[in-house]
């Protein structure tokens, strides 16, 4: 008999010492997601399998579906994402189920480019934009709530505000569902809009001096917010902030906003530990591969800099006109800014920024390949360059311009 209660006893410890052990394995891995060593690569994210081919420069492929790691478990969440060969190929399907998701980067120009889309696309049934109202109502044709458009304008900060890559691949299926009040599969094209980090950071800086916080954004990754951020200054806003105050916060989110918004986070365990000198290199270097990664995937990308470049590209991939072209804004203040700063703070908004220099590169001559490769594709690409350079004096343009146009453009 007593043998019996020391083996029950014996048992009960073990199970007592596993489950301590499991409890405290789970504590450790809460927040980090249990990052993978250096040597792991991209792939536990999501499975990569797609329809198009990849140019050189893309990092292949496009995630036709996306893994997501919810509480460090990879939970399988589908969602069809459209890569750039994809949408040029079998274009966009307003009538169907194609949604646009604008990634909406803060300072790249996104305000200018996301009333572009509800208010100047060349559409049977256009957005419907009430006065006094500040979103408009792009719904398919024959319906009355199916969105076409998930952008600030259409359905709002639905998402959170600003939302990066890694809260639209989570919320855009559930939120798209509630909003329309059924469940439905759905092709997304993400598109975005990057520009030059210096500039992009000074024109922060300025927002910022000027009272801006967004405290709303919900910085959510790996299944939960992160509420709980340390803010770089005191009291409702940073109003009247001096630059080397703005750059010297260390956890300060403007600093590669543009690589941050664009990478998967969960590779890097979120948002703990965030700008900590603790393995800093290898987490820059895994949040700048899957944000080099999740742009080449991307069905459209412009650039602030390249402004009719980037129309051209939008109106081939999507096979969709614009009535009005976009503007190249003048970059005479930016530039004034510039020439305020000493050498010295010139190289430090530099190194701040050094991963968003580095994806900018990686775009711009990606945005170059995709012009080319729609370029050749392209049986009236005189027409249609000229109709975005020159949209209201297209019959004035000398007959030699037209001539050599046809060999000077991105030859």
């Amino acid at each position: 008999m007593k043998r019996w209660v020391k083996m029950i006893r014996f048992i009960g410890g073990l199970c007592l010492v596993t489950l301590l052990g499991i409890a405290y394995v789970s504590y450790l891995c809460h927040n980090s997601l249990c990052l993978a060593p250096e040597h792991s690569s991209l792939s536990p994210r999501y499975s990569v399998s797609s329809s198009s081919s990849s140019s050189k420069s893309e990092i292949p492929s496009s995630p036709a579906s996306l893994v997501k790691l919810i509480g460090g478990f990879p939970t399988k969440v589908n969602i069809e994402s459209v890569a750039f060969e994809e949408a040029y190929d079998m274009g966009f399907d307003i009538t169907s189920r194609d949604v646009i998701v604008f990634l909406h980067i803060q300072k790249t120009g996104g305000t200018t480019f996301g009333r572009h889309l509800v208010r100047d696309l060349n559409l049977e049934n256009p957005c419907n934009c009430p006065k006094k109202r500040k979103r408009c109502d792009c719904f398919r044709p024959n319906t009355v709530n199916e969105q076409w458009l998930f952008s600030r304008y259409s359905t709002g900060w639905k998402c959170g505000l600003h939302a990066d890559w890694t809260e639209l691949t989570d919320c855009v299926e559930g939120a798209l569902d509630e909003y329309e009040g059924t469940s439905r599969k759905r092709r997304y094209f993400f598109i975005t809009v990057l520009r030059d980090p210096i500039h992009r950071y000074l024109s922060e800086f300025r927002h910022v001096q000027r009272g801006a916080t967004w405290k709303s954004a919900r910085h959510w990754c790996g299944g939960q917010e992160f509420t709980s951020l340390p803010h770089c200054y005191k009291g409702s806003n940073w109003t009247g902030v001096e630059l080397d105050e703005f750059m010297n916060c260390s956890y300060n989110l403007a600093h590669n906003r543009q690589t941050r918004m664009l990478a998967d986070l969960t590779l890097a365990g979120c948002y703990t530990g965030y700008n900590t000198t603790a393995d800093q290199l290898e987490r820059d270097r895994i949040l700048l591969q899957s944000a080099k990664q999740n742009l080449a995937s991307m069905a459209y990308f412009g650039l602030t800099e390249e402004q009719a470049t980037s129309q051209y590209i939008f109106e081939r991939t999507f096979h969709l006109d614009f009535a009005n072209p976009f503007d190249q804004a003048n970059a005479t203040l930016s530039a004034q800014a510039i020439a305020e700063l000493t050498p010295a703070q010139i190289e430090r908004v530099r190194q701040l920024n050094s991963l968003d220099n580095e994806l900018l590169e990686f775009a711009r001559q990606l945005l170059h390949e995709r012009f080319k490769k729609l370029k050749r594709r392209d049986p009236h690409f005189r027409r249609n360059w000229l109709r975005v350079i020159h949209p209201h004096n297209l019959h004035k343009v000398p007959s030699d311009f037209l001539f050599t146009l046809k060999y000077t453009m991105f030859a």
